[in-house]
């Protein structure tokens, strides 16, 4: 069988008796280096990462296909993707790149299948009259409009 073919049954096949946690990227390069990225709706444990890579190199035949392996959780500073990445990340605050270039922040209200929903609260000149106002407003955007979507990081 082959090798990325492999792989990805075993994977699969640890993934299904851990319906918490979904595959974010699979990443097989000419040196036969392998990187696992996971997530997971309650996060990803240390050993989560352990029993991944377990599942993986304890059936793999490495006298068939020697490799390294690299199983590690999707980390704040990388983009969500997913509804799974989405739906984890309510309430919190995002900042989403359009396809169109431009860029909004605001707190993730609500995730479905084809879109996120977050409210903005910004400052623009007044409609009538001289000065600004505040603005709180909730803007829906599908995910074809994303083009990266980041948590924003607060200290």
């Amino acid at each position: 069988m082959e090798f990325k073919t492999e792989l990805s049954r075993l994977l699969n096949e640890f993934l299904e008796t851990r319906p918490d946690l979904f595959l974010v990227d699979l990443k097989i390069s000419a040196a036969s280096d392998v990187t696992v990225i996971l997530d997971g709706d309650n996060g990803v444990t240390l050993q989560d990462c352990l029993d991944a890579s377990r599942a993986i190199e304890f059936n793999m035949d490495r006298e068939i296909h020697d490799f390294s392996l690299q199983v590690m959780s999707s980390g704040l500073s990388e983009p969500l993707e997913y509804p799974r990445q989405f739906r984890k990340n309510i309430g919190r605050e995002i900042e989403v790149m359009l396809s169109d270039s431009s860029e909004v922040e605001g707190e993730l209200l609500s995730v479905d299948d084809e879109k996120i929903v977050l409210r903005l609260e910004y400052r623009r000149p007044k409609l009538v009259g001289k000065g600004k106002e505040d603005v709180v407003e909730e803007r829906e955007i599908p995910y074809a409009d994303i083009k990266k979507a980041l948590v924003v990081i607060k200290f």
